[in-house]
């Protein structure tokens, strides 16, 4: 256990392809001391998976890439990544008042009362919306809301949010059918969202489940929202 608390803190919200179920044997681990995880009200050195929304299948996620190019642009920072992402969720349980999004604020505020400023945060969601065609044509209203209410309640009114677009394997999967929606609707959000951007996911592929990305495409889509995140830092 480590007693550093963590100065830059990041909070990560969304469903499985946040959470990451890329493969651990796939990439090489990341480990880097100044990079830290909130666990069980405590902050940790991060070790891989980040999160343990699903023990048995959590894995690699985009978040330590993220982590990783952030102290290599910045080597004063002392990151810290606060896990909150549970895969198969709806945007519905996201939502102001749901249970997720409730969990995921008294989480953070807990994690920022032990010191650290809320420097960012990491989205990725809409696998959940992309089988409804109402739900889909509505996602950035809903996801403006959510994250307008979000800032509001952590007292980070300009804090940056991350997101990234679903990604193009969902072409092959059976019922998703309206994901291109989705990925266009968090591109609209940048319209009306300030201190926002969306990280690319043209090329990245997936575990051969149509549904999550590998390991490989996670780290580079870390990068990705590294790189967003500094056009809006």
């Amino acid at each position: 256990m480590t007693t550093q608390i963590p100065t830059d803190i990041f909070l990560l919200i969304g469903q499985s392809n946040m959470a990451g179920r890329g493969r651990m044997h796939e990439v090489s681990h990341i480990q880097n001391s100044h990079i830290h995880m909130f666990r069980d009200g405590a902050w940790l050195p991060a070790v891989e998976p980040i999160h343990t929304d699903k023990p048995d299948i959590a894995g690699i996620g985009l978040c330590m890439s993220f982590a990783h190019h952030l102290v290599k642009g910045f080597p004063t920072m002392q990151v810290g990544l606060i896990p909150t992402a549970v895969g198969g969720t709806p945007l519905a349980r996201w939502m102001p008042g749901a249970d997720l999004y409730e969990n995921a604020v008294t989480i953070c505020k807990d994690a920022l009362s032990k010191g650290g400023k809320l420097r960012g945060i990491l989205w990725h969601q809409g696998e959940g919306d992309s089988g409804n065609l109402d739900n889909a044509n509505t996602y950035a209203t809903r996801l403006l809301e959510m994250f307008t209410t979000l800032r509001e309640q952590l007292d980070a009114p300009d804090v940056p949010v991350i997101t990234g677009e679903l990604g193009p394997y969902l072409a092959n999967h059976p019922t998703l059918r309206y994901y291109q929606t989705v990925n266009q609707q968090l591109h609209q959000l940048a319209t009306l969202l300030p201190h926002y951007a969306v990280a690319h996911a043209h090329d990245l592929t997936d575990n051969g489940d149509n549904l999550h990305f590998d390991a490989k495409s996670l780290r580079e889509f870390g990068h990705r929202y590294y790189h967003q995140y500094l056009k809006v830092m």
